[in-house]
């Protein structure tokens, strides 16, 4: 059976709609199967009509333009290893007014060789967008219309030293707020999907569940699976979250819906980024604290997890 024999069609084709009634959790940990030679996250996406504003929130949580597309309208932000991408080009940024999440990169160490494993188990292969003399990441499609794109250039050289145009007198490495750095990615599925998309990132990526009684942060809710790495910290994980029926609340769209990030102290991260004007919710069991923390919602559909993880550096990151 196909890795997406289980996967009805909204599954990869459901229109993005906000979330309700799901909060997540996530863990990092170990060595694990690696089939395409996985080494982590080289950048997450946001789809949005209104890039300035987004941007004013990625600067609140410590990250600085660094560069532009050289023919879209589409910025990189960054803060030590993580990259963002704001694309407000074409339909897809048009889709709503709030931001969404419609793209994540996986930096693997063949790009093309992981692209042909994945679409050889069943995965389905995003057409080309690159116009001429643009750099053409493979991608296969990922929930709620995403994309999951395949990057082999990450080191001396990258992505976006064919595309994008560095910002004048902008530091184009500035340092993480607090130690920040990809923890996972939170991923709303619908009801009773948990083990389809178990078995999908299983089949496809390596990516192997952690146990259920294991858990991390302030919202130990959801499935979670732990993605291998070539390298110590290239590892992340997967949330899965269904939504709960019993609190009235059902949300079938499946889709992207946030990212964690992971620090050292939380503490010291939320103390850092309240002097940045970050707000952070503190309702009922909802409240900072080591395991972590939780941002009020931007924009109408932007939120950031903060989760204690003090993230081993390889070698090259």
């Amino acid at each position: 059976m196909s890795a997406l024999s289980a996967f009805a069609p909204q599954t990869l084709g459901s229109a993005l709609e906000p979330g309700l009634g799901r909060e997540p959790t996530q863990a990092l940990r170990g060595e694990a199967r690696n089939p395409i030679g996985l080494d982590g996250l080289e950048f997450i996406e946001y789809a949005t009509p209104r890039p300035q504003a987004l941007g004013q929130v990625l600067e609140m949580m410590g990250f600085c333009l660094v560069a532009r597309h050289r023919s879209r309208e589409v910025l990189l932000y960054r803060q030590g290893d993580l990259n963002v991408v704001v694309n407000a080009h074409g339909a897809e940024a048009r889709a709503g007014d709030a931001p969404a999440l419609s793209a994540m990169a996986l930096r693997v160490r063949d790009a093309r060789a992981a692209w042909h494993f994945v679409l050889a188990r069943g995965a389905w292969e995003v057409p080309p967008r690159a116009e001429v003399m643009e750099l053409h990441l493979p991608a296969i499609h990922g929930p709620g219309g995403s994309r999951i794109h395949f990057v082999d250039r990450y080191r001396d050289f990258s992505i976006y030293d064919v595309d994008f145009v560095p910002v004048p007198g902008a530091d184009p490495h500035p340092p993480a707020t607090a130690g920040l750095h990809f923890f996972g990615v939170v991923q709303y599925i619908g009801p009773g999907r948990s083990h389809d998309w178990t078995e999908y990132y299983g089949e496809l990526f390596g990516a192997e569940p952690l146990p259920d009684e294991r858990r991390f942060g302030i919202m130990p809710k959801g499935k979670l699976l732990r993605v291998p790495a070539l390298e110590t910290g290239g590892q992340f994980v997967l949330q899965l979250i269904e939504p709960e029926p019993d609190l009235g609340l059902l949300d079938n769209g499946e889709r992207l819906q946030r990212i964690g990030l992971g620090v050292p102290d939380v503490m010291a991260a939320v103390q850092a980024l309240r002097a940045r004007g970050v707000e952070f919710i503190e309702t009922g069991v909802v409240q900072p604290g080591q395991r972590g923390a939780l941002t009020k919602t931007y924009l109408g559909s932007v939120v950031f997890e903060l989760v204690h993880s003090a993230r081993p550096e390889g070698p090259g990151r």
